[in-house]
């Protein structure tokens, strides 16, 4: 077993071949995680209510009549654990819809067992920052703009009435990024290096499917932004008026 500190780490697979399952299983426990497997919805259901998971590797197609973006679409609306697609099926349109509705990362079949380890470390490391940092008061920082505000140590946005807003992963490092370098342009390779903490392939539409999905939740009109404006032929820029406290 390699030395590693995700022995501590449990993950779950979700995937109809069981070839595909047990070599992934048994990759990662060789790696040092904890791995379950589920064949179908049913299964994965049954297993996420025994435990709490801190990566799903989730296929896209499934039997029992849900796909893999049903099941992730199901996942976020009760959790923000760590997802990563895996599919047969390179089809642009199915990766947009995937990371539009919460997936972390996407991957096509076939794929290298270490590159599947590389992409999920970095989904993992970026967890792992957040969750491991002491947290005092005086170190928390705390962003306001145009009303709302965005605890960037604890994670946690709350709107105008005070009211908390779910954020996926993606959706908080996006909406971070921006309050950050409010004003500035950035370029759809800048966000995504920027959240993402690794250079990930030049993939413009999963940037902009991250942002749509941001903009229903901050925005009054979010066909309309007042917030995160795109800025034609360059990129985004947020025009918040931001203020620390």
């Amino acid at each position: 077993m390699t030395p590693d500190t995700s022995n501590s780490l449990h993950l779950l697979v979700v995937d109809d071949d069981l070839r595909i399952r047990n070599m992934l299983a048994r990759y990662f426990e060789n790696e040092g995680y904890r791995v379950s497997c589920a064949g179908d919805g049913r299964d994965m259901r049954l297993s996420m209510k025994q435990t709490d998971f801190d990566a799903i590797l989730l296929d896209l197609s499934l039997p029992g009549g849900q796909d893999g973006l049903d099941l992730a679409r199901e996942i976020r609306m009760q959790s923000d654990v760590p997802i990563m697609m895996l599919t047969g099926r390179d089809d642009v349109v199915d990766r947009i819809v995937g990371l539009e509705i919460g997936a972390d990362d996407y991957i096509a079949k076939p794929f290298h067992l270490r590159e599947v380890h590389a992409r999920l470390k970095s989904i993992l490391r970026r967890r792992s920052v957040v969750s491991s940092a002491p947290v005092e008061p005086q170190q928390e920082q705390t962003v306001c703009f145009d009303g709302w505000t965005l605890n960037i140590t604890r994670r946690v946005l709350q709107d105008p009435d005070g009211q908390t807003v779910e954020l996926t992963t993606g959706e908080f490092d996006m909406l971070a990024v921006f309050v950050t370098h409010a004003g500035r342009v950035l370029t759809r390779e800048q966000l995504m290096d920027l959240t993402r903490g690794r250079q990930l392939e030049a993939f413009d539409r999963a940037v902009d499917a991250q942002i749509v999905r941001l903009r229903r939740k901050i925005e009054a009109d979010a066909k309309r932004p007042q917030l995160v404006k795109s800025v034609r032929g360059v990129g985004y820029v947020f025009t918040g008026t931001v203020s620390r406290t």
